[in-house]
């Protein structure tokens, strides 16, 4: 039966897939429906009412975090290139560190709903929060971008559905339940949506682990063994007789490729700090303390996550085999489904299968209220509004944000569908390390920094992201490229982040030095620093 269900291009039972991700849907329907009884301001629709605690604000930045690309991408990676898929992991998880001790309790301390309002604190206004707001778009686009196309190309695998019309309506179902979450919701509902699928997710991965272990003694070693047989024997050119152990199966063969991965490492790092749908998690709990309490408590989720993956991943290579894998429809990111059809056959694979789904609709969900609550609270209220639309007004231009947004990203989506879904995700970790993380660092922490600055890092940081990703071999040159057909990649590195946000620290301090000689707003900078550090005055809200 299992050589069917491969030979097919799918496993399990399509009906049982559907079926449990429908109940999935329909519990945490119910849980955004009574969330959204108690948003009766901007407040609680924007962040919650702040009335989340550290430990269940740590549960949903987990649910933020471990997107479909986590749980299918690292284990297929790891499946398939042994040491160098696990590196992924390394620089997910070291990230957290950065954003601990630079960014969370500072971040919730100076802002009130966005992560413009902390860098508009002390800067002139309508011009950064202009460019915040782009540059919060532009990211939250683009990783929507990525989940919508993923959940396409997981269609292939888990429903049966191997043509794009059927993988474009599954598509737009994604997209539409996206917009009703965001709509009845709000951040509240949007926010128990994210903890019920972390605990699921988590939950699942750490079942299969035990399941593996179990199946080989409780033995990592036997599992290595398995594994190093497997890749050993195999006759895929993309797997080769190597060291499933050995670093260089992916990143190291040339230099190119070793800066590769330095960039690529670089962006994972120093992106997440900068992630605005991440940052925004901050807001939704009532002190600085639980903050920090949040993200330890998303440190030791997303730690433990990604543990399992090692397991998960080796123990693929080993049960399943990376020829199998690379052969089936859904590639590396068939290796998770895969593997729980081997150990529980159709009903582990219909809960695996509905927890992949939940994940990419709680992340999209996540994304879409950030991108909405940045355009109606920094464009509309800030901006067009100078400040003077009431809140009422701006819930309601959030929630026609989120249908336009959840509409352009039902579309791009499909015509994503089939493309390199790593260089999506990849190009909005590194917009956000070099159009947000720059930015914010100075804002926090160097009094002189100003307008200029601020404007020339975000501006420079995104435009050259984007620019050098354009004329990179990830979208042309190669058969793996996003357009196969074209040769334009003059820029040698898939990842731009070795060049791009060295850039972005760069232009920050030069706009700031061409920009003025003193600074800019003195009382505004010492408020600042003092809120920041103590957060005195952290319930006000940022008024210019």
């Amino acid at each position: 039966m299992t050589t069917q269900y491969l030979a097919a291009g799918t496993v399990g039972n399509p009906v049982a897939n559907i079926a449990i991700f429908g109940l999935f849907v329909a519990v945490t329907m119910v849980v955004v429906i009574r969330a959204s009884r108690n948003n009766a301001s901007a407040a609680d629709y924007f962040t919650g009412g702040r009335g989340f605690t550290g430990p269940q604000n740590g549960i949903a930045i987990a649910g933020d975090y471990l997107s479909a690309a986590s749980f299918l991408g690292i284990a297929g990676a790891i499946a398939v290139y042994g040491y160098d898929g696990f590196l992924y992991s390394i620089g997910f998880l070291v990230a957290w560190l950065v954003a601990l001790l630079m960014v969370a309790e500072m971040l919730r301390n100076t802002g009130k709903f966005t992560m413009a309002d902390v860098l508009s604190f002390r800067l002139r206004e309508r011009p950064v929060r202009t460019a915040a707001a782009l540059s919060t778009l532009t990211v939250s686009l683009f990783y929507l971008l990525a989940q919508m196309a993923g959940a396409g190309g997981l269609v292939a695998l888990l429903l049966d559905i191997d043509d794009r019309a059927g993988q474009s309506v599954v598509i737009a179902v994604v997209g539409v339940l996206m917009i009703v979450y965001v709509l009845v919701g709000g951040m509240k509902g949007t926010t128990w949506v994210q903890i019920i699928k972390a605990v699921l997710l988590i939950t699942g991965a750490a079942l299969m682990t035990v399941m593996v272990l179990a199946k080989f003694g409780f033995d990592f070693s036997e599992i290595l063994g398995s594994a190093q047989q497997m890749v050993s024997d195999s006759t895929s050119k993309a797997v080769a007789a190597r060291d499933v152990l050995a670093p260089g199966a992916q990143y190291g063969a040339t230099e190119t490729s070793k800066l590769n991965f330095v960039s690529l490492g670089l962006a994972l790092v120093l992106g997440t700090a900068g992630l605005p749908h991440v940052l925004m998690r901050f807001y939704t709990v009532p002190t600085a303390k639980e903050a920090r309490r949040s993200v330890v408590w998303a440190i030791a989720l997303i730690g433990a996550f990604y543990l399992f993956t090692l397991v998960l991943g080796y123990g693929a290579a080993a049960i399943v085999g990376p020829d199998r894998i690379l052969a089936s429809a859904g590639g590396q990111n068939s290796a998770a489904p895969l593997l729980a059809f081997e150990l529980g056959g159709v009903v582990l694979l219909g809960i695996i299968s509905a927890v992949a789904f939940a994940t990419i609709l709680a992340v999209v969900a996540g994304l879409t209220i950030t991108a909405a609550a940045s355009f109606a609270h920094d464009i509309y209220g800030s901006v067009l509004k100078r400040g003077k639309a009431d809140e009422s007004a701006q819930v309601r231009v959030s929630r026609i944000t989120a249908v336009v947004i959840g509409a352009l990203a039902i579309g791009l989506g499909i015509l994503a569908n089939g493309q390199n879904i790593a260089f999506l995700v990849a190009l909005a970790f590194a917009v956000a390390a070099a159009a947000n993380l720059p930015t914010i660092v100075y804002s926090l922490f160097w009094r002189r920094f100003n307008t200029t600055g601020a404007l020339w890092s975000m501006y420079g940081g995104l435009i050259s992201t984007i620019v050098l990703i354009v004329f990179s071999p990830a979208v042309s040159g190669s058969k793996s490229a996003m357009l196969p057909g074209s040769d334009f990649d003059l820029f040698p590195l898939s990842n731009p982040g070795i060049v791009s946000i060295p850039l972005a620290f760069a232009l920050g301090v030069i706009g700031t030095f061409v920009g003025g000689r003193t600074p800019e707003n003195p009382a505004k900078a010492a408020e600042m620093e003092v809120r920041s550090l103590t957060g005195v005055g952290a319930e006000k809200a940022v008024v210019h």
